[in-house]
């Protein structure tokens, strides 16, 4: 750890301004040098805590995008059963089908209510409108893209899919191999950000202990240096005064 320059310099008003703070780079008359050092790695900790909020946004947001694609997969997944059972004509009559349709219909809407309203800070996540969105990552102002996705039915290609009419089950695999790829996608995306928010965390900790080496005041030294102070003070005190004295009794030994 750093230790306190001369008291010479400030006296006891800057010594004791350390010790109160705990640092012993207060101006740069304390180290020109090394204040500049511990101002720059300030800065770049601060870009990089500034740069890990950023990526833990992203994330939420990937996260939420997530957990809305696996809605649509669960509602894909029942319009699957619902077609399959649909397709079973040898038991199944057309008043059966009207009735799978219904229940295919509301799923759909489903579909397409999550689409539309899953979003972040104001940003739809799944409709399709949000292309690229840049993430800065870092106190250097790298970043990272994260791309909307698009889970709509016209999208998924079974906007008109009804099983009263001719309809093919493979249209519900294609779209449920879609919104697979979306959420793989969105899988590696996160694990991208994660990776960049534990540098980030890293960096800013190393960097922070290494401006804390470069800044923070030795307490002991600096306390033992007071103490010496203060007792140099207090002999010179005394001998200022034992001076006085012999002063005082030689001027009264010529006029006595």
């Amino acid at each position: 750890m750093s230790s306190i320059s001369g008291v010479s310099s400030y006296g006891y008003n800057s010594l004791y301004g350390k010790i109160a703070s705990g640092k012993s780079l207060q101006s740069a008359a304390d180290g020109a040098a090394e204040l500049a050092i511990s101002e720059k790695m300030n800065a770049q900790v601060g870009g990089l805590e500034q740069g890990a909020d950023n990526v833990s946004s992203g994330i939420d947001a990937i996260r939420i995008q997530d957990s809305a694609l696996g809605d649509v997969t669960d509602y894909l997944q029942r319009i699957r059963e619902l077609a399959l059972a649909a397709s079973n004509t040898f038991t199944i009559s057309d008043e059966d089908k009207k009735i799978y349709q219904q229940e295919i219909s509301q799923l759909k809407e489903g579909i397409e209510d999550v689409s539309k309203i899953t979003s972040y800070n104001e940003k739809n996540l799944l409709d399709g409108s949000s292309k690229e969105m840049e993430i800065a990552t870092d106190s250097n102002a790298s970043s990272v893209s994260v791309s909307g996705m698009d889970s709509t039915l016209k999208a998924l290609g079974i906007e008109d899919f009804d099983v009263t009419k001719d309809f093919n089950i493979e249209d519900i695999d294609k779209a449920l191999d879609t919104v697979s790829k979306m959420r793989s996608d969105a899988g590696a995306k996160m694990n991208s950000l994660e990776h960049a928010y534990n540098i980030n965390k890293t960096s800013s900790y190393n960097l922070t202990a290494a401006d804390s080496r470069l800044e923070d005041l030795d307490m002991e030294k600096a306390v033992s240096k007071l103490d010496k102070q203060r007792l140099l003070d207090t002999i010179n005190v005394m001998m200022q005064k034992k001076k006085e004295e012999n002063e005082a009794r030689r001027a009264q030994g010529l006029f006595s």
